[in-house]
């Protein structure tokens, strides 16, 4: 008989970020004396409720094996793949004869290098009993704009009802497993694990989080990432 729920953590790294402009992946990136990915994943290491953290790599990839964290005993790899939900669907089946069912799974960006422990953990207490699961982000401050094709204003939307969607994005090891199944087979689009949950009809739940839990998309979020790190020391 099953008694502990175990959490697992799984970072989707296989991407190139042609954004950033770079001579490599963004995650492989000098960040704070080391690399991004390693900034991201010694954040989800300071988390002792997570058993394990799965990186899906590309095969191809010449970085990964050079990086000391590689070799950490909580860290395991997975085949990457073509797209976001692909690299996390790999690193899902790569735990199936350790992980539930009813296992929670936090997937979290290799490019989202200031997440806080705080963050984290309060994501799981939030969600532990949640009957859905749910991820971390922020209420939107902004005004927004709906455009059309050629960037002309339609209509100004009602910010109280949007949200930014971050990550560590938090859901059961047999549900987020079915719902990318179900995506992939259909061929549906996902950006991110709670689209996903939600083309299931099921409504994740959102919890606040920090503003400087950035993704590193473009190069002048690297010096902003560098100062939000700064900044939490």
């Amino acid at each position: 008989m099953k008694t502990t729920t175990k959490y697992w953590g799984i970072v989707p790294a296989a991407g190139v970020g042609k954004r950033m402009q770079a001579d490599r992946p963004k995650q492989y990136l000098s960040l704070n004396g080391v690399t991004v990915i390693e900034q991201s994943l010694m954040r989800l290491l300071q988390v002792q409720q997570l058993t394990a953290v799965i990186v899906a790599i590309s095969k191809e990839d010449p970085y990964w094996s050079t990086l000391a964290i590689s070799k950490n005993a909580r860290i395991r790899t997975a085949a990457g793949g073509k797209e976001r939900a692909d690299s996390v669907l790999s690193a899902l089946h790569s735990i199936a004869d350790n992980a539930e069912d009813d296992d929670w799974v936090l997937v979290h960006d290799a490019a989202r290098p200031c997440i806080t422990q705080s963050d984290v953990e309060n994501l799981i207490n939030e969600l532990q009993t949640h009957e859905v699961g749910g991820i971390l982000g922020q209420a939107s401050h902004d005004t927004l704009k709906s455009v059309n094709k050629d960037l002309a204003i339609n209509e100004t939307i009602d910010r109280s009802k949007i949200w930014r969607a971050f990550t560590p994005q938090m859901f059961r090891y047999g549900a987020l497993k079915k719902a990318l199944q179900d995506a992939a087979e259909k061929g549906w689009v996902v950006t991110d694990d709670a689209s996903a949950l939600e083309l299931q009809g099921k409504q994740p739940k959102m919890i606040a989080g920090r503003a400087d839990n950035l993704k590193i998309t473009r190069p002048e979020d690297l010096a902003l990432a560098q100062f939000y790190l700064e900044q939490q020391q």
